[in-house]
């Protein structure tokens, strides 16, 4: 009897470790499934698709079918064999991978837009280091038949003007069936894809070829936007469009001096609003610019590259976004753009991803939760009341 009461006496406490040891592994795992799963969820959810401008006069024919679900992000910059660390690559890529996912899951867009710099070394990845980089890429941004997936070359994709070859490009456009001069039309909407990076202005063979395709798709557009008592001979062998006015995308933003005028939380940080951007490096060159509004005359114009938010006003009339980084290697605080688009109006939200130091503080503070706990459950910490307790012990025996 006595040998059994002992076993009993010492089995007690081996429970109790078990026990806390359980509790310990429920609470790490929780704060790990909440910060690396459920936080996506959370905070996209929260995002709503924008209403359509003027939504009280849509024509019968628009209705809400007939508005495109699009979602623009920009600036992935997926790390290569050369500068990327393989934790960098770890964390930053299961962060963007949780994102698009989640997204897809929440919001079900019609097409998704990725306005350059997919990869952060395409402008100098070996073959084998490419298709690596393509691999991850597809398993990351992996969508259903129901949404489409259009990508738009960067500078880090096919590398700046004086790096840009034929075989960078012809590699890039045969992954993406990408062409800079391309017409997408969906439910009516013209969205124009431009190889921002050929827009040097030099004659350089990927350049002309590629403002040949430019001009031409600008006067296939200006013929089918013409009114029918307004057809011309230029016009009349001319394959018809639809007559909505195109949404341009590409990766460089159009000229402008600097980010000061830019406003909002995820705009450039102060100290470098006021620094003069460079052209054909930081924007596009004046000229190429206004060819840009020109030919096309585009409704709105989004573009990426500066990894900051920016909204200007071209001609005092045709608005840019400058769509944010989607990477936290880039930003705290990584966004896209939503937008509803109909052939003749477009209204736009913005959808923040979790804030990166959100994550941080939740995890430092449940570690010093852990660390109490443990100290407390060996003794090493007395708790607050068994210190009361004494305190009030010790004045007694006085």
């Amino acid at each position: 009897m006595l040998g059994s009461s002992s076993t009993t006496v010492k089995t007690l406490p081996l429970k109790r470790r078990l026990c806390f040891l359980l509790k310990l592994v429920c609470f790490v795992s929780s704060v790990l499934i909440f910060c690396e799963f459920l936080i996506y969820y959370v905070v996209i959810f929260q995002c709503r698709w924008p209403d359509v401008k003027g939504g009280a006069h849509i024509s019968e024919k628009e209705t809400s079918a007939s508005v495109l679900k699009t979602i623009f992000l920009a600036d992935t910059h997926l790390l290569g064999e050369i500068k990327g660390h393989w934790l960098d690559k770890l964390r930053r890529e299961w962060q963007m991978e949780r994102s698009f996912q989640t997204a897809l899951w929440l919001l079900q867009p019609d097409i998704v837009f990725i306005l350059g710099d997919v990869f952060d070394e395409g402008k100098w990845s070996s073959p084998q280091a490419w298709a690596d980089d393509v691999r991850r890429f597809q398993k990351m941004f992996r969508h259903s038949a129901f949404t489409e997936l259009v990508v738009v070359a960067g500078n880090h994709d096919i590398g700046f003007h004086y790096e840009m070859t034929t075989y960078k490009v012809n590699r890039f456009e045969k992954l993406f069936n990408f062409t800079s001069g391309k017409l997408i039309t969906r439910k009516g909407i013209n969205f124009v894809l431009v190889n921002s990076v050929a827009m040097e202005g030099d004659g350089c063979a990927v350049c002309r070829t590629s403002e040949a395709k430019l001009v031409a798709l600008s006067h296939k557009l200006n013929c089918s936007q013409q009114k029918p008592n307004h057809s011309n001979k230029r016009c009349s062998d001319v394959e018809k469009l639809p007559a909505s006015e195109p949404i341009l995308l590409q990766h460089y933003p159009l000229y402008r001096k600097s980010d000061a005028e830019c406003t909002g939380e995820d705009s450039a940080p102060p100290e470098e609003k006021n620094i003069p951007f460079k052209e054909k490096y930081d924007v596009l060159s004046q000229e190429a610019s206004q060819k840009l509004l020109w030919w096309f005359q585009p409704r709105l114009i989004l573009s990426g590259h500066t990894h900051s938010a920016c909204e200007v006003l071209h001609a005092g009339k045709i608005p840019e976004i400058s769509v944010p980084s989607f990477s936290w290697r880039n930003r705290n605080n990584p966004s896209f753009i939503m937008g509803s688009i109909t052939p003749t109006d477009f209204s736009l939200q913005k959808c923040f991803l979790p804030f990166e130091s959100r994550v941080f503080t939740i995890y430092c503070a449940a570690g010093a939760l852990l660390v109490i706990l443990v100290l407390a459950h060996v003794q090493l910490l007395t708790p607050p009341f068994y210190f009361a307790q004494r305190l009030i012990s010790k004045h007694k025996a006085v």
